[in-house]
């Protein structure tokens, strides 16, 4: 059936500054369901706030591979897959962009918050939590995030 999942994301002006963030428990699925219900959720809300132009990031590859022009799926194409094809086509300008895991600590953050609530309602915040303070201000002035990086000889 698959483990307890949820998403989350945030909205940051040009200048990495907050905006808006949201978190959503979404149930028993695999990460990448639960990444595409927070790329999802998100487009939804960048659409309803009125964002004309949007830079998407996200850690998982496969998602973002997903809705490249090479893409190929094997089977059926899941519908939330056809949901998110649709709010890219609108008539506004989204970019997709992989990132390292490093880059997207809060997003990651709020997407553990929504796994600890004990609700699946789709949750607007308008300010930053205090953890995700931290983690923007380490963001916006150049902290240094180790990694990890396993050589093969």
């Amino acid at each position: 059936m698959g483990i307890i999942t949820g998403c989350g994301g945030l909205f940051r002006d040009s200048d990495g500054r907050w905006i808006k963030g949201y978190t959503k428990k979404i149930g028993a699925g695999d990460v990448l369901h639960a990444e595409m219900w927070g790329l999802y959720l998100g487009l939804g809300m960048a659409w309803r706030e009125h964002y004309s132009h949007l830079i998407v990031e996200s850690d998982s590859k496969i998602l973002i591979d997903m809705f490249s022009d090479n893409f190929k799926f094997n089977g059926n194409i899941p519908v939330l897959v056809h949901w998110i094809w649709k709010l890219l086509k609108m008539s506004w300008n989204v970019q997709l962009n992989h990132t390292w895991h490093e880059g997207n600590k809060s997003a990651d953050w709020l997407a553990n918050l929504s796994i600890s609530t004990d609700h699946f309602n789709f949750l607007v915040m308008e300010s930053p939590p205090s953890e995700v303070q931290r983690i923007l201000f380490d963001d916006l002035y150049g902290a240094c995030m180790p990694r990890n990086v396993r050589l093969a000889f």
